[in-house]
């Protein structure tokens, strides 16, 4: 989960590295640092705490060099403090270097490197690698880079790291394997970073670095070679697709409001050129020559975490409702230890915003060794999930900074929209039925726009239920996962807990916690299940519960009922869940702003889950 960044060439590295810091800093605000090497060495600083901190020493000191790394921390192996952050020496004071991911057979290695009298620093597992780097380098006398390779060839686990050594001054090395690297190519200057935002300023051409590949940059130029067996592989350099207004907050005071703001949009693209309003179908290119062996699949997973895990659920009543496709929805965290049953029939569907996330990476694979068609729903081009997958669907969201995911969230839906229009169309659904579905999704944008335009509604909401320390979701079908979505979302951003169930389980065991001090937010659209939630919202009324209601009809029991009403737009039944899912988000930052929160950078959080 930690930002990387390096860089190689004439300039000066430090502003360099710190502006890719804070571009990076979404993925871990632990601690930050930097090292540079000059004529002098290697000169390093690091510091708990965010950027700024790191930002406010760099700018009293005389930190200089034409090479440099730095890296913001998403603790794991020890504390956050001054001596885990990165970088990290070796023993000799030679060899620094930063690292993203988990060494899980670092104790072993530690162990064996301190039989020989070789001291430890920091409680890190990152350490651990350095020093081997560096017992290895010195006693086999074999260049840096073939020490770096010997070294994570003995390591088990996942890094992406740059590192670099003062007896090879003119050299940077960088390797990944289970996080993910992207090798930007400027004139006479390389950059290295975990994604491409930092690299953007600088250069539109990138190099992706796949698993079990290393990067050697000298001033005559970059070599990648195989980690496993020292081959040399030639990649050809692709160019960025965002620009840097994409990535910076313009107007709005925090990301994750442009980006809820940026929905308008946002679904409207992952929709564009994809819907035949005529025959009220979807036509997906990126998965155009495997759609007979996705209809004919024995069994559908759906697999994810987190936010994406919430839309695969989505998915599944999507999928069931109009295709008629049977769907399991799993974490992939859960998926990848147990026993599924796979094989050559079974389509692996796998979603992330980042196309890095770990443990659906790891599903990913697991699926593949059973012969299973392996399908990716992301929104990074030359993401990791996008080349694993056999085929894929882009959502074509942007880049997504605010670390509780909004806009992702929303194009994942309607790519699983498009996917249930284009097998359900394929599978007996009328099209009259497509017609009016995709008529609905087409105009969208303007639905959309009505829930932001209601903001000010949803502020007071929060305004008085501010002080509230428990929150309860409900929400039945298709709502049920909206409420878990809207749960989360109130987690994350505002440190309140929140938990998201179907609205009749309610009775089986949450209703115990209902008292005139816990807000009750029901998604209660007016379709077949309006009477069933309104009962609920009576049950929890009884109980001097606060009743927050979003729906699509101001009714007179509603008003009558409900303490708040969060209105959206009457359109498609189906569209409802989609336009609650925004009402809630607003409705989480609003709270979040109003209790002081960091709403981009929520505590204990990283945007990118690149560990176990």
């Amino acid at each position: 989960m930690c930002g990387i960044v390096g860089y190689y060439g004439e300039q000066n590295a430090v502003p360099i590295l710190i502006n890719g810091l804070k571009r990076l800093e979404y993925r871990g605000y632990d601690s930050a640092g930097i090292a540079v090497m000059n004529g002098d060495g290697i000169q390093t600083i690091k510091k708990a705490g965010k950027v700024s901190v790191l930002d406010k020493q760099i700018d009293d000191s005389t930190l200089n060099g034409s090479i440099g790394m730095g890296h913001t921390r998403w603790a794991t192996h020890g504390e956050p403090n001054d001596i885990n952050a990165h970088p990290h020496w070796d023993h000799t004071g030679k060899i620094v270097l930063i690292h993203n991911g988990i060494i899980e057979n670092y104790s072993a290695i530690k162990q064996v490197l301190m039989d020989k009298g070789i001291e430890f620093k920091s409680d890190t597992d990152t350490e651990v690698l350095v020093q081997l780097i560096s017992d290895i380098y010195y006693s086999k006398r074999i260049s840096f880079e073939q020490a770096v390779q010997v070294s994570l060839n003995q390591v088990v686990g996942a890094y992406g790291i740059v590192t670099f050594c003062s007896d090879e001054p003119e050299k940077l090395v960088a390797a990944r394997y289970g996080s993910p690297l992207v090798l930007g190519l400027g004139e006479n200057e390389y950059f290295i970073a975990s994604d491409a935002s930092p690299i953007v300023d600088h250069t539109r051409n990138v190099v992706y670095l796949d698993e079990g590949e290393m990067v050697t940059i000298t001033k005559d130029g970059h070599e990648i070679r195989s980690i496993a067996d020292d081959s040399i592989i030639n990649k050809e350099a692709t160019e960025i697709e965002f620009s840097i207004e994409e990535i910076e907050k313009g107007e709005y005071p925090h990301h994750m409001l442009k980006e809820i703001h940026e929905q308008v949009n946002t679904i409207t693209d992952t929709l564009r050129g994809r819907l035949n309003l005529n025959e009220g179908t979807a036509h997906l290119g990126g998965i155009s020559d495997y759609i007979d062996r996705i209809e004919k699949a024995h069994r559908i997973y759906i697999t994810a975490c987190g936010t994406s895990w919430h839309a695969g659920i989505m998915g599944k009543y999507l999928l069931e409702e109009y295709a008629g496709i049977p769907v399991h929805v799993e974490y992939a965290s859960e998926f990848r230890y147990r026993k599924p049953i796979i094989d050559s029939r079974t389509v692996i569907i796998a979603i992330s915003q980042s196309g890095e996330t770990a443990d659906t990476l790891a599903a990913i694979k697991k699926a593949k060794e059973f012969g299973a068609l392996t399908v990716g729903i992301c929104n990074v081009v030359g993401s990791s999930i996008a080349r694993e997958t056999d085929c894929g669907i882009y959502t074509h969201a942007g880049p997504e900074i605010g670390v509780a995911s909004t806009k992702a969230f929303t194009s994942q839906v309607t790519v699983l929209f498009l996917l249930s229009l284009c097998f359900g169309r394929r599978n007996g659904l009328s099209q009259s039925s497509g017609k009016e579905l995709s008529a609905a999704l087409l105009g969208i944008g303007d639905q959309v726009q009505k829930v932001l335009d209601n903001s000010d509604d949803i502020l007071e909401v929060a305004k008085s239920t501010v002080d509230a320390d428990n929150f309860l979701y409900l929400g039945r079908g298709m709502n049920f996962p909206v409420a878990l979505e809207g749960a989360l979302k109130l987690k994350e951003i505002s440190y309140i807990h929140a938990e998201g169930y179907p609205a009749a389980e309610m009775k089986h065991g949450p209703i115990a916690l209902i008292d005139e001090n816990m807000p009750v937010v029901f998604l209660a659209p007016h379709d077949r299940t309006y009477e069933k939630v309104l009962s609920n919202i009576q049950e929890v009324k009884a109980r001097k519960g606060v009743i927050i209601t979003v729906t699509n009809k101001r009714t007179k029991e509603l008003k009558e009922i409900s303490d708040y009403i969060i209105d959206v737009p009457a359109t498609h039944p189906r569209i409802f869940p989609l336009l609650g899912s925004i009402a809630l988000q607003l409705l989480a930052y609003h709270l979040a702003v109003l209790r002081g929160c960091h709403v981009d950078q929520p505590r204990n959080l990283a945007k990118s889950v690149t560990v176990e």
